[in-house]
């Protein structure tokens, strides 16, 4: 019998809606039951990809054992962190400080009024590992609640002062200069794992974010060790287990060091902030590698993630058939029996396929030497070995493809869109890809028809309904890729989209006592406190974004006011960028592009003219993030009221030309794409 749960919308959520426990969603329903029978809550918040969630929902809640007890001694509640980043960001914190630890699934305590008073990650059914089993924990909380009330509720007051001490900061400040930016830099590249690259060792992620943040540096101070990191890092990790090598795209993270056997739930916002990383680490070294991964990640996402009105899926499970990763390993056996016996031969000393398997009896696919040793091994030459290998890789896949997929979560959830908008526009600028460009107009429709709604952004979308008002990461990467879709199309009404995020930004998020945006917008429903992430995650932090938001669009528009809260937010944590630089990639980035007199590059003429074309393909060739790029037809007089840059820019030769400019004093104008990459430096 279905609970109430089978009325929602999340994926996440509805896996548990045949639960015998009696779950409901976070609202006032829940939390006034709570009040009304004055039993404490138990939360538990997980995500649909999540392995572990899956574990612990076959053992407990699966179990009409335990659920009778979670029905009897408390009120349940059930969150997919996904579509409500405040409540798992708020409490997230309570475990972490409670335990030192945090993860999901997340099972936290409250008092009816919802502070935390006792949490956790996984607990297991029986015990082990030192662990208490589910039902121990379960007896345990419900006994102190009734037994020990004060000091409980002792407890939850001290937790929820601290939660509210902990979103107010007052770090040392310093004044930030390339100096310093380079010092935070080598703070982060002296963790370089330089046998596998990667900062640290098991579990590795693929921290995107500060590895842009590296790139940035090589850049900067032309420093090459910071450009070895970053290319050793994503050769290793796209040749590693973690990459799909016959389907493109990566997996969340990989459980040992050296990128060999993945968590294998595929993430919409990891492929996203990699696809940004692998295209711009193709334009600073013009590598056809970087490339390759870059175009097979996007194919994986417009081929498998994109729904049929233009939004983009959240994720994709570990677990298919309730094995996990049974979708995307191998035998030797089947390698044999699908291809010739040359065939095979190539692909088990490609991919390093043994008898004995990498991952429980089976194979993942890996790339276990360079190409150039193994076309020298079999004495051919690597464009022959390429070929061979894409046609073994078009068989295996298809085989593949007759396999059971793991399931899909189809909620479309605003900021991870946002963040494949900006990868989306950026590849067709880069690689001159029409086809891109469309993808990423479809996107953009489908996210200013279906979640943008009044002036308000909403957070995630499924089955015809928009739901939860926006966070602060929605409308600031929601605005980030309006504004690189508008550097690719040059269509006014995606940076108007962007301005009307950023004066959302600034009007409803904005703390002016701690200088900082909150999380939630000033109209969010009241948690016992209102939130603030300023860490980057695996996703970057609401703040983060922002601030580079608003230093892009003051520098397109020309707007002071934008400039003063983009600097007002990295005064105030200055110091702590410095001392923290892996919590802060994203934000270092900002940083970097505030401190470079970054180019503004004024396009004028027909974006249908070859010439034209020529020399915005000219725009992107090299690494060159510290830019702005806007662009009209002589005549449009719309744009050029909006976008100072472009007034008073006169055809040259009555051809396209480009003007580049520093603080609005500008270099000659250009028809020459050559003449326009010198310019660009």
């Amino acid at each position: 019998m279905a609970n109430r749960l089978i009325h929602e919308t999340s994926p996440y959520l509805l896996q548990h809606a045949e639960n015998p426990v009696d779950w409901y969603a976070w609202g006032e329903e829940a939390l006034q039951r709570a009040k009304q029978d004055d039993k404490p809550i138990l939360l538990s918040v997980g995500y649909s990809a999540c392995h572990w969630c899956h574990v612990m929902a076959h053992e407990s809640f699966e179990d009409p054992a335990t659920a009778a007890v979670m029905n009897e001694l408390f009120v349940n509640i059930k969150v997919d962190r996904e579509e409500r980043p405040d409540i798992d960001s708020l409490y997230m914190a309570a475990v972490q400080a409670m335990t030192r630890h945090g993860g999901w699934p997340m099972t936290v305590f409250l008092t009816p009024e919802g502070a935390p008073f006792y949490g956790g990650t996984y607990f297991p059914p029986e015990p082990r590992h030192n662990m208490p089993s589910f039902q121990q924990v379960l007896h345990g909380v419900a006994e102190a609640y009734r037994d020990r009330r004060e000091e409980v509720f002792h407890s939850a007051e001290q937790m929820r002062e601290h939660l509210q001490d902990i979103l107010s900061f007052d770090l040392e400040k310093v004044k930030l200069s390339k100096s310093q930016l380079n010092v935070a830099a080598q703070r982060q590249m002296s963790q370089f794992d330089s046998r596998f690259g990667g900062y640290g060792g098991a579990p590795k992620f693929p921290q995107a974010l500060i590895f842009g943040m590296v790139l940035r540096t090589w850049l900067r101070s032309e420093d090459q060790d910071a450009l070895n990191q970053v290319t050793q890092t994503l050769q290793a990790m796209a040749n590693g287990g973690m990459y799909d090598q016959l389907g493109g795209g990566f997996a969340r993270y990989s459980v040992d060091a050296q990128w060999l056997v993945p968590h294998f739930e595929k993430m919409l916002y990891d492929n996203a902030l990699l696809t940004q990383l692998y295209l711009e680490t193709y334009q600073a070294t013009h590598e056809p590698f970087y490339r390759r991964i870059a175009e097979e990640s996007i194919g994986y996402i417009l081929g498998e993630m994109t729904s049929p009105d233009g939004g983009f899926y959240a994720a994709e499970d570990a677990d298919s058939e309730g094995e996990e990763g049974k979708f995307y390993v191998w035998s030797l056996a089947e390698i044999q029996q699908l291809l010739s016996p040359e065939d095979a031969a190539l692909a088990q000393l490609y991919w390093n396929i043994q008898p004995e398997g990498n991952f429980e009896g089976h194979s993942i696919l890996y790339v276990a030497q360079e190409p150039s040793v193994v076309a020298k091994e079999l004495s051919i030459s690597e464009e022959d070995l390429a070929q061979r290998i894409a046609a073994i890789r078009a068989t295996l896949l298809a085989q593949r493809n007759t396999r059971i997929r793991p399931g899909r979560d189809e909620k479309i959830l605003a900021s991870w869109n946002g963040m494949m908008l900006r990868s989306l526009a950026f590849a067709a600028n880069v690689l001159d890809n029409e086809e891109y460009r469309a993808a990423a107009i479809r996107n953009a429709e489908f996210i200013t028809s279906k979640l943008y709604k009044d002036g308000q952004l909403y957070r995630s979308y499924k089955d015809d309904q928009a739901k939860f008002k926006g966070y602060l990461e929605d409308y600031a990467c929601v605005a980030d890729g309006m504004i690189a879709l508008y550097e690719a199309t040059f269509d006014l009404r995606w940076l108007q989209v962007a301005i009307e995020l950023a004066e959302s930004m600034t009007e409803r998020f904005w703390d002016e006592e701690q200088r900082s945006f909150f999380d939630t917008a000033s109209d969010h429903e009241q948690l016992i406190t209102r939130p603030r992430d300023l860490y980057d995650n695996a996703t970057p932090a609401g703040n983060s974004v922002a601030v580079d938001v608003l230093l892009r669009l003051a520098t397109l528009l020309d707007r002071y006011e934008y400039r003063q809260y983009a600097g007002t937010v990295l005064s105030n944590l200055s110091g702590a960028l410095i001392q923290l630089p892996g919590a802060f990639g994203r934000l270092l980035a900002a940083a970097d592009f505030a401190l470079a007199e970054p180019r503004e590059v004024a396009l004028i003429g027909d974006p249908a003219d070859p010439q034209f074309k020529a020399l915005l393909q000219a725009t992107y060739r090299n690494y060159q993030p510290n830019k702005v790029v806007a662009a009209c037809k002589p005549d449009d007089h719309a744009a050029q009221s909006l976008i100072p840059l472009l007034a008073e820019r006169p055809l040259l030769n009555q051809q396209a030309t480009a003007y580049v400019c520093v603080r609005r004093a500008c270099k000659l104008p250009t028809n020459d794409p050559n003449e326009l990459i010198k310019q660009l430096g």
